[in-house]
């Protein structure tokens, strides 16, 4: 039956719809169709209507086409006489990442599998969400945005079920509306499970179902936080957001609390013994968990031993125990604005292996021998006990140094002479300066923003620093050496920066008045720095930091043994926080291993457990800035209503970002409100342009801004441009 089809539609075509030339344009146009619309199937009127084909005689043209694209092989035709592409597809898997609620981007696991990243419109997403891992099939034919396009066949791995969000109830349904911005579908629950949340509560709820033909998917509430916009409620949501636990499990306290106090004779005949030396340690006022501490002693020739003392965390959190489980899975602490969230049990965080004074504590430890030039004669590494004869407070100890007066002071300030001299060392190098703002909160009982204010970095934090970074330097390079990076490690890495990536980052520092030459590849380091001590106190010191660290690589923990960019280091490792970072561990772990003569372990497991340590701490960070922004919002809608100076900060086709200069809160005028012009966006000078006005609004502006909304929810400040001539949202510039 098909073959008389064909024939029949073959004698038709000879009766001359269209010439040969025309015949062959209208195939060309028919397959670039099909082809851009992989897997879609249509009919002819369906095409002559897709194509806008007006004229009788192409009409007419398009089925003996089709006919002959199927004879040809290129087009496929089922029983109903409906026609697609026989491209052939490629298949890979990836990662969800839902940017809005139209469509999301596939990040492959193998970057050489597609040309980028692969655009899924949102019908095709086979009901994946962001982070989920899935198997697409990638369009042969990019799409009409020039992209490469694709479909989701499955999903592999969901990245979540549980979403924190707030309750809307109806007389006959109820759904949550999901914080989280990238869940762009509101979960639906039945009266039934909501577990007693009323209206306007923010609650966990866990996904149950979600079937193929349902807008939404279903889920039942499985833990109540609280009315929304309360303090405790708004933080136990952004941890449940992010994943993060609320409490440690039973069993691991139990092995914590077990662990004996004393210490025992032989072990501490193990060890290098400094509890006669001088130690002290510096640390923020309201820290307990004091993992660092530095020990410092005049020797007979002239030198300095300057001891950099870890607290031995791995001495009393031992593999393949409940401990050593929980503090794999949480792998670093988390700082939220009011709490700490530790890896570590308090008993072992804030009493065991807490470096705490006028206490004999078990270290591991990278002592120097230097000169009074700070260079490094002779070093040490191994276990050792201390005991601390004095905490500082930042604060104090940075007192003790300007007034030259306080306990040990002498000592500080000959060891702050000491850190300038590596410092400059360093950067001498090719270490990059990014000194990042840090904003911090005074909060009252009830968790309510008092006041605002950005930590300021002094000597005594960059003191601390610098002997921190040259015990975790000494440390990489000493096993490195061992075996030329044969040994398995675990390195903290940080690649060279995409030249693409700084060209841009220049442009954009060339819009706030600063000149960047990113041309000479050896000379990059001295460039950004250059900068970063122009910007310095600057109103533009805060907007180009972050576009600067964007521009960078993301630093990694791998057993790969690469350099640092940034510290300008050929090896460097995390030593000094083994309290709160689980790579520490692994660190002091494989160091002890190499110490007492072991072979180097297969690198898999190693490796797979440096992943892992890395996502969650990148989890961290996204958590601490989502309570920071939320405090940010939270303080700029109790803030006097004034006209704020502020820095355009970021331009999209949807709107404007500023940076208060006062407050360091971004927030955005939507290009919606902005109605004294129709603008429009230029992506590649990133600014917007006003029809008939021409006023430019561009990256680097300053401009005067009035808070109109703030939303705690969605952790969003809506701003406006301060009136100008009695016109609404104009943009206004200062001097």
């Amino acid at each position: 039956m098909g073959r008389k089809s064909d024939r029949k539609h073959s004698k038709k075509n000879k009766g001359g719809y269209s010439s040969g030339n025309d015949s062959a344009s209208l195939a060309r146009r028919i397959l670039q169709f099909l082809d851009a619309n992989f897997g879609q199937e249509y009919n002819a009127k369906q095409i002559i209507k897709q194509l806008d084909i007006r004229d009788a005689l192409n009409k007419g043209g398009v089925e003996p086409v089709l006919y002959q694209l199927v004879d040809a092989g290129k087009v496929s035709r089922n029983a109903r006489n409906y026609f697609s592409s026989t491209k052939d597809p490629d298949f890979i898997t990836g990662t969800v990442d839902f940017v809005n609620p139209r469509f999301a981007f596939i990040i492959p696991d193998d970057p050489k599998a597609a040309e980028g990243d692969i655009l899924i419109k949102e019908a095709d997403l086979k009901q994946a969400l962001n982070g989920d891992k899935v198997r697409v099939m990638v369009f042969p034919v990019k799409g009409k945005t020039g992209r490469t396009e694709g479909r989701v066949l499955e999903i592999l791995e969901r990245d979540r079920d549980e979403f924190v969000g707030r309750v809307e109830i109806s007389p006959r349904f109820a759904f949550v509306v999901p914080d989280f911005k990238k869940m762009h579908k509101d979960i639906f629950v039945h009266r039934g499970d909501l577990m007693g949340a009323e209206h306007n509560e923010k609650v966990i709820v866990k996904l149950t179902e979600w079937r193929e033909d349902d807008k939404n998917p279903t889920g039942k509430v499985i833990r109540v936080l609280g009315k929304a916009g309360l303090h405790e409620v708004e933080i136990h949501s952004i941890m449940a957001e992010f994943g993060l636990p609320f409490e440690y499990p039973k069993e691991a306290d139990e092995e914590a609390n077990a662990i004996p106090e004393k210490i025992s004779a032989k072990e501490i005949k193990a060890r290098k013994d400094f509890r006669d030396v001088l130690t002290f340690t510096i640390d923020p006022v309201d820290a307990k968990d004091f993992d660092d501490a530095i020990s410092y002693r005049e020797l007979e020739n002239g030198n300095l031993e300057i001891g950099v003392h870890i607290a031995d965390v791995t001495h009393y959190v031992k593999p393949k125990t409940a401990l050593e489980k929980e503090a794999f899975n949480r792998a670093t602490s988390v700082y939220l604005v009011d709490r700490t969230i530790p890896m570590l049990p308090e008993r072992l965080s804030n009493g065991l292996c807490s470096l705490r004074p006028n206490e004999d504590k078990l270290t591991f430890a990278c002592v120097f021998e230097m000169d009074r030039n700070a260079k490094v004669i002779n070093h040490w590494i191994g276990r050792t006990i201390i005991h601390s004869n004095r905490r500082y407070a930042y604060e104090e100890a940075q007192e003790c140094i300007d007034t030259q007066s306080g306990d040990y002071f002498q000592e500080l300030t000959l060891l702050n002479e000491l850190a300038k001299k590596i410092r400059k060392q360093r950067f001498d190098k090719g270490a990059v300066n990014f000194e990042t703002v840090e904003v911090k909160f005074k909060l009252d009982e009830k968790g309510t923003p008092l006041g605002l204010f950005v930590k300021e970095r002094k000597d005594i934090h960059k003191l601390i620093e610098e002997f921190m970074l040259l015990a975790n330097k000494y440390v990489a390079e000493f096993i490195y050496r061992k075996n030329q990076g044969a040994d398995t490690f675990v390195y903290r890495t940080h690649d060279s920066p995409d030249l693409d990536r700084l060209e841009t980052f220049s442009g954009f520092a060339k819009r706030f008045g600063h000149q960047m030459d990113v041309t000479n590849v050896q000379k990059i380091s001295a460039a950004l720095n250059k900068l970063m001590d122009e910007i310095q106190g600057k109103p533009e010191q805060n907007v180009l930091e972050q576009l600067a660290i964007r521009s960078m690589a993301k630093a990694k923990y791998t057993t790969e043994p690469k350099g640092h960019f940034g510290l300008a280091f050929p090896h460097y490792t995390h030593f000094t926080s083994p309290i709160r970072r689980y790579p520490d561990m692994m660190v002091h772990r494989l160091l002890e291993h190499y110490l007492e003569g072991g072979k180097s372990p297969e690198a898999e497991s190693w490796e797979q457990k440096c992943v892992h340590s890395s996502e969650r701490e990148k989890r961290a960070a996204d958590a601490e800035r989502a309570s920071i922004k939320y405090k940010q919002v939270e303080y700029m809608s109790l803030a006097e209503q004034k006209d704020y100076e502020g820095i355009v900060s970021g331009v999209t086709e949807w709107g404007v970002f500023v940076e208060i200069t006062e407050t360091k809160c971004e927030g955005m005028i939507r290009v919606q409100d902005m109605d004294d012009d129709y603008y429009e966006f230029d992506e590649r000078n990133m600014r917007l342009i006003g029809t008939r006005s021409k006023k430019m609004i561009t990256l680097g502006d300053k401009v005067l801004v009035r808070v109109v909304n703030t939303d705690i929810d969605r952790r969003t400040i809506d701003l406006e441009f301060a009136e100008n001539d009695r016109k609404k949202s104009r943009p206004r510039a200062f001097n």
